[in-house]
């Protein structure tokens, strides 16, 4: 089996036939739609659900997973991440759309080619997500994840290219978190 990766927590139970409230990323309700089967660890043991339906109400998926059939059934599995095979969600993802662990660790170039740093982290904010670059000097700042400031990203040649607006400067703050 390749490596599990975290698509989404169940929340709580919905109704009393063993529905779950799953918690997810905003605009992956396609995502969640795809899904047949996933894969929870309870007491550390990796279990497989089988998926047998997928609603939304308001923020959250309604899911129904084969075999959970009461608020006691999904009591035990409460708190939990859904996890999906790595292969499964790089299929379904869109174009300029990757997976953190495929970034984090790739090098950092502006646009001039010269080598600013490496992909330290990726966080997010409201607006996108941000690439924490960890520069040359050991100093860090963050960018936005948007095409304007990452004009390519390029997972075979292991690298990324940032293009340095003026503002982003040379020498990373103190606090390594740029002005």
């Amino acid at each position: 089996m390749s490596k599990l990766i975290s698509i989404g927590k169940v929340l709580n139970f919905h109704g009393i036939k063993g529905e779950i409230k799953l918690g997810f990323t905003a605009g992956k309700e396609n995502l969640i739609k795809s899904l047949k089967k996933v894969y929870l660890f309870v007491d550390n043991n990796k279990v497989e659900f089988s998926v047998s339906s997928v609603r939304f109400h308001k923020n959250f998926a309604i899911v129904k997973f084969d075999g959970i059939n009461s608020i006691d059934d999904v009591m035990k599995i409460k708190g939990l991440l859904v996890h999906v095979p790595e292969e499964f969600l790089k299929s379904k993802l869109q174009k300029d759309e990757f997976l953190i662990s495929d970034l984090v660790g790739l090098e950092v170039f502006d646009t001039n080619g010269e080598k600013i740093g490496k992909v330290n982290d990726i966080g997010e904010n409201k607006a996108s997500n941000l690439i924490e670059i960890e520069k040359l000097n050991g100093l860090k700042f963050m960018v936005p994840f948007v095409k304007e400031w990452v004009p390519e990203v390029d997972l075979d040649g292991k690298k990324i290219v940032v293009n340095m607006i003026e503002g982003i400067d040379s020498s990373a703050s103190d606090t390594g978190v740029e002005k």
